[in-house]
């Protein structure tokens, strides 16, 4: 029986994943030299890509990483010489700045609990913080920082810089990068490709930090930003890349752009209304989160009156893979994910499974 995946990363592949992967192999993509004027042109043809779906600047890099997780380290090595500042309000965040301080940086936060969100009203910057840490979709409780707020937040700090995770929300935030100093993603979850790829949008504030620092304190060895920078003016990267996950990511984000980010953005709206909705009404279930402002729009976090584990069990049963609530959450929420790659039909087919546990 084919699964549908509504887990929020690794998640359900998109659709014309199956036919482009034919086709790096049929191409022999997998054997061409990272320095040919081959792997150039579909290096580019990837930033190019993304620089429609996300309308990143030219003012912005575009690297890819290994992870995600590995943008963590960049960035804090990268834009913080002493003092970083995160929004704390899950274990993703949290994790962001526990990065900071492993690597011997000051980390300060402003911590809420599990399914509260921020505004940018309350939120004070320590004085001497080089960085603003934010997570626009905390992936572990389903919980979405406004876009308006993050904006708002840099616009009260414009001498500080700021780095947005969205790691599982791109490409449904229409962020400002003449506001945004940096932001990154992995390709597990909405571009509905499989883990090893990790992408870094970064502004040349953020490099110029980068130069500074090096003079004083290290940068790091393996993907510094300033050997990442000097590699893609020429459409490469230090090191061989995941060339696969390179070229598998610009032909899911052109088919994102054939769709268009509009029509991907309502999409993704339309079908996390059907899904509130839903838990809203039915007993047994109960949104994690309170305040609608502050619902994620891509991972769902229902709390179960039974185990999660059960109603898990049953739906599998009916061809479909949901999320167990995460860390201590586990046996008593789920997390459902709403990608691109799942359809409206999908979702309403879950919502029907859902209602018969």
């Amino acid at each position: 029986m084919s699964l549908t995946f509504f887990t929020p990363g690794p998640a359900q592949l998109y659709p014309t994943f199956e036919t482009h992967l034919q086709t790096f192999v049929n191409n022999q993509l997998g054997s061409i030299s990272h320095r040919s004027q081959q792997y150039r042109d579909l290096h580019k043809f990837t930033v190019d890509q993304l620089r429609v779906l996300l309308n990143v600047p030219e003012t912005h890099a575009i690297m890819f990483l290994g992870s995600a997780s590995e943008a963590w380290e960049r960035i804090i090595f990268s834009c913080v010489e002493l003092e970083s500042f995160h929004l704390v309000n899950g274990s993703f965040s949290k994790k962001f700045c526990e990065y900071s301080t492993a690597l011997n940086k000051y980390a300060h936060n402003m911590e809420k609990p599990m399914g509260s969100g921020f505004t940018a009203a309350e939120i004070t910057v320590p004085e001497y913080a080089e960085l603003i840490c934010t997570t626009h979709n905390e992936t572990s409780s389903g919980v979405q920082m406004p876009v308006a707020e993050i904006h708002k937040l840099k616009q009260k700090n414009p001498d500080k810089l700021i780095a947005v995770d969205i790691v599982s929300s791109a490409p449904y935030p229409d962020l400002d990068y003449s506001l945004i100093d940096t932001a990154f993603f992995s390709v597990q979850k909405a571009f509905g490709l499989p883990a090893g790829l990790g992408v870094w949008i970064v502004n040349e504030k953020c490099l110029h930090k980068a130069e500074y620092i090096r003079n004083q304190y290290s940068i790091g060895a393996h993907n510094d930003l300033p050997t990442l920078w000097k590699n893609a003016l020429n459409n490469e990267t230090p090191s061989t890349p995941n060339v696969m996950g390179i070229y598998l990511l610009g032909k899911i984000v052109e088919d994102f752009n054939k769709i268009g980010v509009k029509t991907i953005r309502k999409e993704t709206e339309q079908k996390a209304a059907l899904i509130y909705k839903f838990l809203e009404k039915t007993s047994g279930f109960t949104p994690f989160v309170k305040e609608k402002p502050n619902r994620s729009q891509t991972v769902i976090v229902t709390d179960t009156e039974i185990n999660s584990a059960d109603i898990i069990k049953k739906v599998k049963e009916k061809g479909m893979v949901i999320g167990s609530g995460y860390g201590q959450f586990k046996a008593t929420q789920l997390r459902i994910a709403n990608f691109p790659a799942t359809s409206t039909e999908q979702v309403e087919k879950l919502i029907f499974e859902l209602g018969k546990v």
